[in-house]
């Protein structure tokens, strides 16, 4: 018998959701925060750059132990909670607990706050601080990030208010998006029976062989982005307008400003990627044209930039999914292949498509038992194989640091090195798959499925920082329409698709459902996955030339990605990424698949 479509299992974590072990946790966390604030006000808050080096190192060295424990046992069940939130909008008792937890995580949010301020004061001070306690010096590289960002702070009384806000605005606001968006469905005739689809399984038909479905789909998912595009809009509003208040008061230059930081790079390696990924556009052009041609067409409509290519429109079973993983991660790396085994067999993937579930596909650490899961809406198409793997990538990241026993404030890598595992997982798989087929047509087929994945990272990715650069820019004028929103879209992706694509069709209403858009916290939320992919690129062509020898360097990479900004990390490998150079020889590898689509 076929396995069936799994859920995940969070069991080993806590019984339920209502049981003593969870609110004992949800306890502990409290009492270790009243633990945390008492300390702060007998101790943090008496000391400053006048105290004595060794006083101080003590300080930092427990308060930073604190953190560690809190914030594990904090995670895990903030994970534990999102597990029931993310597959079930409806599940009234898991939302009403995130809610009670959210305000647990504001007086972390302020706790954290409160240290990194004191930890700016004593920047006269604080190499010497770190070098007399062990636990400071573990951690020397977040003690160092968190004094410089401290400049961009506001009062200790202003950034607690904002917190506390942030519940009720722009963190009330993304709920609302996530609500919205999950419980919408459409019916849909679909191979002879009309269906009642939840829309991430509407979206998955974007790569339906048949164009009259795929058009369909699309038709019905414009209208039904438009019975809902007035409070998403207002969502939009709601959450960029709360950035660009915060981004002012806290000294920051403009709304990127913080998002690079975060992503612990500088502009000039930001500049030097997009400027890369503009000159690739002409390319991604041709691979459209090529495309339409073999639909007969001059240009491609929406609707046909997922359509499958070729004569290889195998459906996987989700047990066959799972085998062809775990050998092709073998071939890898055994280390890799085993701890995929381990996922599977451990039921840490939620994939059935269901109502109610969040779209899309993502990765969580339960740092409590050492583990991670998985969410993702698997179809059995290759594109979900390929993103099962994408996302086993994030878990196995999480595995490396769990193995070099790095705590939580070690652990905490920016959005632009958290692709890299995933997107080299997902490379090891699709190039097998192209590897292993004869057959030009299978080859077309596997070839388009790459294509769409790359063109999606580089060229839509490019139309996502587009848009939401104007939406910043103009949202700090006055509030924007959803029409307006709709039409920055649009004018976003003619920027960057030209004249590959038919912009008559385009999808203009892409700002509603994705989720990166609407969180105050995490701006641009865009970008990042372009530098993943051809970070990636990059050190797969590394791969290819050192082989095994190449493995152990990798995971200690991944091992490390919270304790170096980027260009650090990157120079192990003899990579510089303020040179536009390495940025285009990574597209000019993909540029070649190109060349080779249009031969097929």
């Amino acid at each position: 018998m076929p396995t069936p479509i799994p859920h995940w299992d969070l069991t080993n974590v806590f019984p339920s959701i209502e049981s003593k072990e969870f609110e004992a946790a949800v306890a502990s966390v409290k009492n270790q925060i009243n633990e945390l604030e008492s300390y702060f006000a007998e101790k943090v808050s008496k000391t400053g750059s006048q105290t004595a080096v060794n006083e101080l190192a003590e300080t930092v060295g427990v308060t930073i132990d604190r953190f560690n424990a809190l914030y594990e046992q904090a995670g895990t069940i903030r994970a534990y909670i999102q597990s029931f939130v993310t597959t079930n909008s409806r599940d009234k008792v898991a939302m009403k607990k995130m809610s009670e937890f959210e305000q647990v995580g504001v007086r972390m949010q302020n706790l954290g706050t409160q240290f990194q301020a004191w930890v700016g004061k004593l920047s006269p001070v604080l190499d010497s601080v770190i070098g007399a306690n062990e636990s400071a010096k573990s951690h020397a590289f977040a003690l160092k990030e968190a004094a410089e960002q401290s400049k961009y702070m506001m009062s200790e009384a202003q950034e607690a208010l904002a917190a506390e806000l942030d519940l009720s605005g722009a963190s009330a606001w993304s709920k609302l998006q996530g609500t919205l968006t999950s419980q919408l469905t459409v019916d849909f005739e679909l191979d002879g029976q009309l269906q009642k689809l939840p829309m991430p399984a509407l979206i998955n038909l974007h790569s339906h062989p048949d164009e009259a479905v795929r058009r369909r789909a699309y038709e019905t998912e414009l209208s039904a982005w438009k019975t809902i595009e007035e409070p998403l809009a207002a969502a939009m509003n709601g959450i960029k307008g709360t950035a660009n208040t915060l981004n002012l008061r806290r000294g920051r230059k403009d709304a990127l400003h913080p998002s690079i930081d975060m992503a612990r790079i500088d502009r000039p390696t930001l500049e030097a990627m997009l400027s890369a990924m503009q000159d690739s556009f002409p390319a991604f052009r041709r691979y459209y044209k090529a495309k339409a041609k073999r639909f007969g067409k001059e240009k491609l409509p929406w609707w046909d930039l997922f359509a499958p290519v070729g004569q290889a429109n195998k459906t996987y079973s989700w047990d066959e999914a799972r085998d062809f993983i775990q050998e092709k991660f073998g071939q890898f790396s055994p280390e890799l292949a085993a701890f995929a085994k381990r996922a599977f067999e451990q039921n840490w993937i939620d994939a059935e498509q269901r109502d109610g579930k969040r779209g899309g596909a993502f990765c969580m650490e339960v740092a409590g038992v050492k583990e991670s899961r998985v969410l993702c809406n698997f179809d059995g198409t290759l594109d979900q194989v390929s993103t099962i793997a994408h996302e086993l990538g994030h878990a196995f990241h999480n595995e490396c640091a769990f193995k070099a026993n790095k705590t939580i404030l070690q652990q905490d890598t920016p959005m632009t090195l958290a692709e890299t595992a995933s997107i080299m997982c997902e490379t090891i798989i699709m190039e097998a798959i192209l590897e292993q087929t004869s057959d030009p047509a299978e080859q077309l087929a596997i070839l388009e499925t790459r294509l769409i994945g790359d063109a999606q990272v580089i060229v839509d990715i490019y139309s996502r920082y587009l848009f939401e650069k104007e939406v910043f820019e103009r949202r700090a004028q006055s509030e924007l329409s959803a029409d307006e929103l709709s039409e920055i879209m649009e004018r976003a992706q003619k920027a960057t698709y030209g004249n590959g694509v038919d912009e008559e069709h385009l999808m203009k209403y892409m700002w509603t459902w994705k989720p990166h858009y609407y969180s105050a916290g995490l701006s641009f939320y865009n970008y990042p996955y372009a530098f993943g992919l051809l970070f990636a690129t990059g050190l797969y062509a590394i791969y290819q030339q050192r082989g095994a020898a190449f493995v152990p360097d990798y995971v200690n990479l991944l091992a490390s990605t919270g304790e170096a900004p980027a260009v650090d990390l990157a120079a192990r490998f003899g990579i510089n990424l303020r040179e536009k150079k390495f940025w285009a020889d990574s597209l000019s590898i993909i540029t070649k698949k190109i060349d080779r689509y249009e031969k097929l």
